[in-house]
């Protein structure tokens, strides 16, 4: 399993979202960390099996433990703060965002990894779960941090097409049609 056999999967209806897949795979804007990251912490903010299955098979070889434990917890973490997050910025009562959350989240200062590859990771997955507030915040430590605006939309082109590689093969295993681990 891997990124190619990912790509076999994808119906022909589907074809740009497979030509993608090989294009993102391939690009150099990003190191592999940064790429194969975003790659894997974007497959499990989705949560199809299969993308899982096959990009954690890819990231098994192209990054290290630490990465792979990074893009999980990326992942993880993001699934919490964009929920919240999103929900203050979508509630008119504005007393929400002046409590303290409460919520720990130590993994974002220290990810075990470099700080730049995690914040990656993070825009992309909240770009997947769609928290403009969580996006503008990380984008801003990137921008910080000196992160060029192409690395910070070769994150953001990853998390789209690994969603909609994920939609295509939901889709299809909805209509029955068989989608091979």
């Amino acid at each position: 399993m891997s990124l190619d056999a990912l790509r076999e999967l994808i119906p022909d209806h589907a074809k740009d979202i497979r030509l993608n897949l090989g294009s993102l795979a391939s690009e150099t804007t990003l190191g592999d960390q940064q790429k194969w990251g975003c790659f894997l912490a974007s497959a499990l903010a989705v949560g199809v099996p299969a993308v899982v299955r096959h990009l954690e098979d890819e990231a098994s070889v192209r990054l290290s433990p630490e990465a792979r434990n990074a893009a999980r917890a990326a992942a993880a973490i993001m699934a919490m703060n964009n929920v919240y997050y999103r929900a203050l910025h979508l509630m008119k009562n504005q007393e929400y965002t002046t409590m303290r959350a409460g919520l720990r989240m130590n993994v974002i200062a220290n990810p075990g990894i470099e700080k730049d590859d995690f914040e990656l990771f993070c825009v992309a997955v909240s770009a997947i779960n769609g928290c403009g507030m969580c996006l503008d915040a990380h984008e801003e430590e990137l921008k910080k941090r000196g992160v060029e605006a192409v690395r910070i939309q070769a994150a953001l082109k990853i998390a789209s097409v690994v969603h909609a590689a994920s939609a295509v093969l939901r889709a299809e295993a909805a209509m029955g049609v068989a989608v091979a681990a």
